[in-house]
């Protein structure tokens, strides 16, 4: 290997030390291309650390990268969150860090369409979902210790004085609360039984992809980052709509629905009831290369799924997974139900299979305990992509053939409430 190669690993390993990973993206790509970097005639090349803005700024992750499989390095143990060790940090070798940085899609977007669809790369900019007469459906924001974000909260016209209940809907990367509104069809069934529905946003200067950040270490745990602000919009609203617990439940797509899953894990003194649709296992991730790695399916950097620890609170679970998601592996959502399980055999499953109106064939596991309803639900949709089963087409990320997951989510919610 010639002086030109070791330079560039210099460089590039200083910038990556240094978090500047476009920089050092680009000048690994040069290198590959046959292109010297720029600069690379300097006796000594500018590694200075860029500003904090910078390098708070989250990745957006990639699931098209590729994923090489390494050994989890010994380290002390970590304080669990909400019962839950987290993952031991995972260091690659700069030779394996080269290899996914060479696609040049580290920076790109974390989550492709499904297959077969158009699909611009950005929410649709089609109109605000439809108010009835009556209902409302308006603009907010909530700011804590963790920061801030907006939200869009829809009032039904059925219970605009006392809501049955609220409902947290966490939308997917690229997506926005409109664009979710829209896609999932949530509004007109929670009209239907007179909820309200909190949407809170995500933003690109929080996540390039308006990602929730669900892999992230310091946004898996209580009081502390995303988890402690959509906390904090659920509480400000169970206050002044006068909700308890049994009547709060949080759900999400994808990156959305593996926040659900965290919101689940570190707050199940907010919500009975957790809807986690094309999502991933709280814990299962805990920094970007993770998250990679579970999000194809490759748990070999994972300890096996626990059963969820004992609570005082019971959090109700259920889980929607298309069979042929090729951005988030179908494993994930065994993973989501092998954590949600609850300890012991006083428990009776039971699996039925059907066929939408669309088309679509599907199995359903119901998990239950003697004569309560049921505490899991797990639907596997065959020959559904990444898309919200049973969504509309105004929305993104939507597969209109397979069953509803918004009505069967909301359904599943208040088994338990007695509305």
């Amino acid at each position: 290997m010639n002086d030109d190669f070791f330079t560039t690993m210099r460089r590039a390993t200083s910038s990556t030390r240094a978090l500047n990973l476009a920089e050092a993206t680009r000048v690994i790509q040069d290198a590959l291309s046959g292109h010297p970097a720029s600069g690379t005639g300097s006796a000594n090349p500018d590694i200075t650390p860029p500003p904090p803005i910078r390098r708070s700024k989250p990745f957006a992750v990639d699931p098209g990268a590729e994923i090489i499989e390494a050994e989890i390095k010994q380290a002390e143990p970590t304080k669990k969150v909400g019962g839950v060790a987290p993952l031991q940090r995972v260091r690659k070798p700069l030779e394996q860090v080269v290899r996914i940085l060479r696609e040049g899609r580290l920076a790109a977007s974390a989550f492709e369409p499904m297959p077969g669809r158009t699909y611009s790369g950005m929410p649709k900019d089609g109109p605000s979902p439809t108010v009835p007469d009556g209902a409302r459906f308006t603009a907010r924001s909530f700011s804590c210790a963790a920061g801030s974000r907006s939200y869009k909260l829809y009032v039904p016209a059925s219970a605009l004085d006392q809501p049955r209940g609220l409902v947290v809907m966490l939308h997917g990367c690229k997506q926005h609360p409109d664009d979710f509104a829209s896609g999932t069809g949530m509004n007109a069934v929670a009209e239907t039984h007179g909820l309200i529905v909190a949407y809170p946003g995500q933003t690109g200067a929080h996540n390039a992809s308006s990602c929730w950040n669900w892999f992230r270490p310091a946004d898996q745990m209580r009081g502390a980052g995303e988890p402690s602000i959509i906390a904090g919009i659920t509480m400000e609203l169970m206050s002044e709509f006068r909700l308890d617990r049994s009547r709060v439940f949080v759900a999400g797509l994808s990156a959305g629905g593996a926040m659900a899953a965290v919101m689940g894990e570190t707050y199940p003194d907010l919500y009975a009831g957790v809807g986690i649709h094309s999502g991933l296992a709280y814990g299962s991730a805990n920094d970007v290369m993770s998250a990679f790695s579970v999000m194809r399916g490759d748990a070999s950097l994972l300890s096996p799924s626990k059963p969820r620890a004992s609570a005082a609170y019971a959090v109700r679970t259920i889980v929607f997974q298309g069979a042929a998601d090729l951005t988030v592996h179908p494993s994930n959502g065994e993973r989501i139900v092998a954590a949600a399980s609850p300890p012991g055999a006083d428990t009776l499953t039971r699996r039925k299979t059907g066929r939408s109106a669309g088309g679509r064939s599907y199995r359903r596991t119901i998990v239950k305990d003697a004569e309560e309803p049921p505490i899991l639900e797990y639907w596997l949709v065959e020959g559904a992509g990444h898309a919200w089963s049973g969504g509309r087409e105004v929305g993104s990320y939507t597969d209109p053939h397979g069953p509803d997951a918004t009505s069967e989510m909301v359904r599943f919610f208040l088994e338990k409430t007695n509305l």
